[in-house]
């Protein structure tokens, strides 16, 4: 590609340049303006869209920030009460709003001109059906329920985000105590892993309080819309068109039935090679062979600066993306005690260019995070210039088939990593087995949620036994918990999409499929494996998710058949990697 990418914020039409966000009465008269508008063509109805387009992309970006800067720093007060401003002065009187413009959009005798002729008629399509679901869920009553899941959300981030331990005599966030997990002496692994454990365990009580009023707040939210659980308002109001909860059940049992196998048959291998007796959790991350963990890095900014080379070689417009983040300051990589954990990019609708978040603590993980990451922002970079802020706010499953395939076609350049063959190796095996392990943890999330939502009234206690029972149809059954039963029970709570964005986790194991399709794809052909995963990304959300992933070349679908398929194809690579 030979692209030249503007760093240049879009001028403001409707707003004006000077203006800023203080509270809402700052920003209520935009509002009052767009629906009081006389709706007289089809160019007003255009217009009206235009500007709704950008006062919400300020907004977000305002919002954006906002989370940024607490994730950042959660244990800064000043942070924390301006994000808090936001969630519970602003963002109530959004929903109104939204759902006043909704309506008034929907009304006009001009929308089929829009959505039945010209270039873009096919996004106001999808634009509309959204916005058609949006209003049929709406309730008022539901406002200050989300005002108050939002603030929970915000809790379950304090409480994880200033858990460390100590490990030889330095506080470690529980980030960077992964790193012994890597560790060729098994005791040492062994320590590290029950201290971070047992520092989850403490709060473990804590954690299932939260939750359990979060579950009952969503469990009302659904009951004012007139569903019968929180599952089904969640497909609702995530606009889940192109598939169903039966469909996700498909997922769960292909899962179970071809990967968990493979699954055995990687535990046992492991166990042999390390000539276990027992094959413990801690046994899990260290390499077989007794090799020390790979070191890939050496700090934040060598990781970024090795993944821009990476995407320079795969192409130099996505490296060019990265380094124009880099000088734009949008970048916060390294681990440190107070910052939330996890990783995320965050997009940036009115400027465009997206906000990479991160906890590196020197694993290779951290590599796949960027990568993963970088995926995303290239996502967020090639659509930042559609005309429309609901033309740029693609699904999950396709946000996700960004971020994930990013991983795997980058894998011909890994070697900017490493210094030898040898960990390269080493590295393109343990993430292609990461991925088969990653598909059944998401199976694991997915059908528990399920569950939680459609029994809204049960006990800790019957969460505890829901959980072990459905982690243990997706996992391995050579592994061994003895003696440390009640740190499998509270897996879960570790799972910040459990707590923060309940059913938005089963989109990374339709799109981790997608993924493995495009890698094909790109095995087979380079050129045009990369540009077909470029054009999808380029579509944004203009199209059908199902369009979207035809213009990758691959198929939507996650049907037993075609999960075998894939499967095949990723341990042929696997065993051509080990050979």
């Amino acid at each position: 590609m030979t692209e030249t990418i503007s760093t240049a914020r879009p001028t403001r039409q409707f707003l004006g340049e000077d203006f800023e966000l203080t509270t809402w009465e700052s920003v209520k008269p935009f509002y009052e303006n767009l629906i009081s508008r006389n709706i007289a063509s089809a160019d007003d109805l255009r217009k009206l869209f235009a500007d709704r387009s950008e006062l919400e992309s300020y907004l977000s970006e305002n919002f954006a920030w906002r989370y940024i800067k607490m994730t950042c720093d959660t244990t800064d007060k000043n942070v924390k009460a301006h994000f808090d401003q936001f969630v519970t002065e602003i963002q109530p009187e959004l929903a109104s709003y939204d759902d006043l413009l909704n309506k008034k959009t929907l009304d006009s005798p001009y929308l089929k001109e829009l959505s039945e002729s010209g270039t873009e008629a096919e996004a106001f399509y999808v634009t509309l059906r959204g916005m058609q679901k949006s209003t049929e869920i709406f309730r008022s009553e539901n406002i200050p329920l989300f005002t108050e899941i939002q603030n929970l959300s915000s809790e379950y981030q304090g409480t994880v985000g200033v858990m460390t331990v100590e490990i030889d005599g330095v506080t470690k966030t529980l980030q960077q105590a992964g790193v012994y997990l890597e560790n060729a002496n098994r005791e040492v692994r062994e320590m590290a892993y029950r201290k971070v454990q047992e520092r989850r365990f403490q709060d473990h009580d804590k954690l299932d309080e939260l939750f359990n009023k979060l579950r009952d707040l969503r469990h009302q939210v659904a009951i004012n819309a007139g569903f019968d659980n929180y599952r089904d308002y969640s497909f609702a109001a995530l606009k889940r068109f192109d598939y169903t909860p039966n469909d996700c059940f498909q997922f769960h049992q292909a899962v179970a039935e071809t990967i968990v196998p493979i699954l055995n048959q990687l535990a046992s291998e492991r166990k042999n090679a390390l000539q276990l007796t027992d094959l413990r959790p801690w046994d899990k991350g260290v390499d077989i062979q007794g090799r020390p963990a790979l070191h890939p890095f050496n700090g934040g900014e060598d990781l970024l600066n090795k993944t821009i080379e990476c995407f320079n070689l795969l192409d130099p417009f996505l490296g060019e993306c990265l380094t124009l983040m880099k000088q734009m300051g949008r970048l916060d990589l390294e681990s440190r005690v107070g910052k939330a954990p996890g990783g995320y990019n965050y997009p940036l609708e009115e400027t465009g260019f997206p906000f990479i978040f991160m906890n590196a603590s020197s694993l290779m993980r951290d590599v796949i995070t960027i990568l993963h990451e970088g995926g995303h922002a290239v996502h967020s970079i090639v659509t930042k210039d559609l005309s429309l802020n609901t033309f740029r706010s693609f699904p999950s499953e396709v946000a996700e088939l960004a971020s994930m395939s990013m991983e795997l076609i980058t894998m011909d350049y890994w070697h900017v990593y490493f210094n030898n063959e040898e960990d390269l190796r080493r590295a393109k095996i343990q993430h292609l087995e990461d991925i088969l392990s990653t598909l059944p943890w998401v199976a694991t999330v997915d059908k528990f949620q399920h569950w939680i939502y459609e029994n809204p009234t049960h006990t800790v206690a019957e969460r505890t036994e829901a959980w072990i029972n459905i982690y243990e149809q997706f996992t391995d059954s050579v592994t061994s918990w003895g003696g440390i039963e009640a740190y499998k029970a509270t897996l879960w709570q570790r799972q910040l999409h459990i707590f923060e964005l309940p059913f938005y986790y089963i989109e990374y194991g339709i799109a981790q499929l997608g993924a493995i399709g495009v890698w094909k794809n790109y095995k087979e052909n380079p050129q045009k494996g990369l540009q077909g995963y470029l054009n999808a990304l380029k579509l944004g959300y203009t199209k059908p998710m199902g369009a979207i992933y035809e213009a990758a070349n691959i198929p939507f679908d996650f049907s037993k058949e075609h999960i075998a398929s894939l499967m095949n194809f990723l341990q042929n690579e696997l065993k051509a990697l080990k050979a």
